[in-house]
């Protein structure tokens, strides 16, 4: 069974950092792609930021570049999510999520989820 479980979110003031974390258990870890969704209060679950299995691809929706960074660490079945410069619209429930075609995970499909941490940015 797989489990995707995500840590690291919390209450940070605007212009602040987060990291996440999310551990990932049950698959083949460097065989899949991994990313990261977000759902806003009343608004519909989006993609966010991607990787592919060897890091050598990674995709970012464009209010998050260049203040976002997906990363992954095959050794330890884990992918990470450095948020800096944090907005109020960032405010968010974080998903990770794996699937083993990064183009599946991209268009909001992907095989597995995680259940979500509350990433909060007060202005």
């Amino acid at each position: 069974q797989v489990h995707l479980v995500e840590s690291g979110g919390g209450l940070v003031q605007a212009g602040g950092s987060l990291r996440l974390s999310c551990a990932a258990s049950g698959l083949t870890f460097n065989r899949y792609a991994m990313g990261w969704f977000r759902q806003a209060p009343g608004k519909e679950r989006e993609f966010a930021v991607a990787i592919n299995w060897s890091d050598s691809i990674t995709y970012y929706i464009d209010s998050v570049k260049g203040r976002f960074t997906i990363s992954r660490d095959n050794a330890k079945n884990t992918v990470y999510l450095q948020a800096n410069n944090l907005k109020p619209e960032d405010t968010a429930v974080y998903y990770c999520v794996a699937d083993a075609r990064l183009s599946r995970l991209r268009i909001g499909v992907p095989d597995y989820w995680g259940q979500g941490t509350q990433v909060t940015v007060s202005s």
